[in-house]
This record gives structure tokens, C-alpha cells and sequence, in this order.
């Protein structure tokens, strides 16, 4: 098993083949209110995943900008339509968590970028 927490380790680890393509779909899905990506929004806190023969069992851990946030229906199953479709997933389990609670401190450098807050 993988486990994953960007909270503590950051999102620079060293990924698994199928941990990038995880990765590269979340880099597909944008918040609907930000020109930004919900990786480097740091709404993905962190993952479960657990390979076997016959495809892997992921567990995401994800949050929202706020837990009012109108796309609370949507990203969420957005998360796991991605990353389901994927070759060698299993099966993909979604936690929506509000703790902690997000905060821009989250943001890639890349998105800092883009929101123009470098």
C-alpha cells in the first residue's frame, strides 16, 4: 500500500507510474471559479493506494476552497470519473474532508503564479 499525504509531505514526492497519471488527471480538473488546476490548488490532501493484480483500490482524500463552495457537487466526481477511467484502477473511493481547512498557504508556486500572488 501507498499512502500518500501532501499535507505533510508535499506534492514533490517521487510518484509510481500509475501515481502520475493519477497526478496528470488532476492536473486536467479546474476549479470553476479559478484558471487553476486542482493539484496545484492543493485541494488533493493525500491518497490510499493499494495495487494488485487485478487493478488498484485508490482512496482520495480532497477538499474545497470552502465547504460552501458551489462546485461541491462536481469536482468531487469529476476526482473520480478521472480517475477511475483510468487503465488499472480498480476502484476509486472519494473522502470530501473539511480539516484542515484550506487555506492559500495550499497553492503551488505554479498557481501563485497564475492568481498573480508572486
Amino acid at each position: 500500500m501507498t499512502t500518500r499525504d501532501f499535507l505533510i509531505e508535499g506534492r514533490e514526492a517521487e510518484f509510481t507510474p500509475l501515481e502520475q497519471q493519477m497526478v496528470e488527471v488532476l492536473r486536467t480538473i479546474y476549479d470553476p471559479e479559478l484558471p487553476v488546476p486542482i493539484w496545484d490548488l492543493g485541494l488533493i490532501y493525500g491518497w490510499d493506494l493499494i495495487e494488485s493484480p487485478d487493478g488498484a483500490d485508490v482512496a482520495v482524500r480532497m477538499t474545497l476552497t470552502s465547504p460552501s463552495c458551489p462546485a461541491a457537487e462536481s469536482l468531487p466526481s469529476e476526482v473520480e470519473a478521472g480517475i477511475n477511467a483510468l487503465e488499472g484502477i480498480k476502484t476509486v473511493q472519494l473522502d470530501l474532508v473539511f480539516v484542515p481547512s484550506y487555506s492559500m498557504e495550499m497553492l503551488s508556486e505554479e498557481a501563485r503564479l497564475t492568481l498573480g500572488l508572486l
